[in-house]
């Protein structure tokens, strides 16, 4: 088993990982002004989405967020995106779609203040919560978004339950991440079976994500040289997914599961 499938798939390993790794990372690369820390997504045969020029340069991040939302019409609605990293996505959505209120949620109170300082748009605010404790009443949102963050959780059936209290009834839960093999199970039966969660859809898209690691290997690997100590590279580039790296193998071969999925609170 190679390092970073191990932690995927141990809890506590992966927990105590995470709580060092973000903030440490957010701190290193924040005069980079990355805004991006999720994977990335390229569909073939498609019309190029159109972008604001000042969004090409993360366009293949972008592309993901608008795979993940599916076609949600995010105008006028409340909206949630748990763990949203260093904001771009959220920034991303509420220029472009003007809810009436997006928040955007993480447990690294570094991400939280890069965020605070470069995303500033109308009925956008970020805060420091934790996705397995919610800190909002029950039915306040209509839709909740999590991009690539659920495999970091120690109780993923939790957040699910969680996020069906935060949900209006006929609200939309728009999901994805990764999984090693050994825990695709549990994984969509956490969505699957949710007693108050409708799968609406569930798609597999290693496909076009191998194609976005791809697009972004070169900024990805600029990044790293840049930000963290020669010591770290080789780890940083298997989380960074960049073309040759153990995840993207994996995500070749099959043994990294990469879905995207769409559900509605019943």
């Amino acid at each position: 088993m190679g390092l970073i499938e191990e932690i995927l798939v141990r809890p506590k390993l992966r927990q105590k990982l995470w709580a060092w790794w973000y903030p440490f990372f957010t701190r290193r690369v924040r005069a980079q002004g990355i805004d991006f820390l999720n994977y990335a997504f390229q569909e073939e045969g498609t019309v190029p989405l159109s972008l604001k020029s000042e969004d090409e340069p993360n366009r293949p991040n972008i592309q993901l967020y608008e795979h993940v939302r599916g076609g949600v019409d995010l105008r006028g609605l409340r909206v949630l995106e748990v763990s949203c990293g260093h904001g771009g996505g959220t920034s991303y959505f509420t220029r472009t779609y003007q809810p009436a209120e997006y928040v955007g949620m993480d447990l690294n109170p570094e991400a939280i203040r890069h965020a605070e300082a470069r995303h500033q748009a109308h009925g956008l605010r970020f805060q420091v919560g934790d996705a397995q404790k919610l800190p909002f009443p029950d039915a306040t949102f209509d839709v909740v978004i999590n991009v690539e963050a659920s495999h970091c959780y120690p109780d993923f059936p939790g957040f699910v339950v969680e996020v069906s209290r935060v949900l209006k009834p006929g609200g939309r839960f728009c999901h994805a991440d990764l999984r090693y093999r050994n825990g695709v199970d549990e994984w969509v039966a956490a969505l699957a079976k949710h007693p108050k969660l409708r799968l609406d859809e569930m798609r597999l898209i290693n496909p076009e994500v191998i194609r976005g690691m791809e697009l972004n290997t070169p900024r990805y690997v600029a990044m790293v040289k840049q930000a963290l100590p020669r010591i770290l590279h080789r780890l940083a580039l298997d989380f960074a997914g960049v073309k040759g790296s153990r995840l993207y193998r994996d995500a070749l071969s099959g043994e990294m599961s990469y879905r995207s999925f769409k559900l509605t609170r019943r």
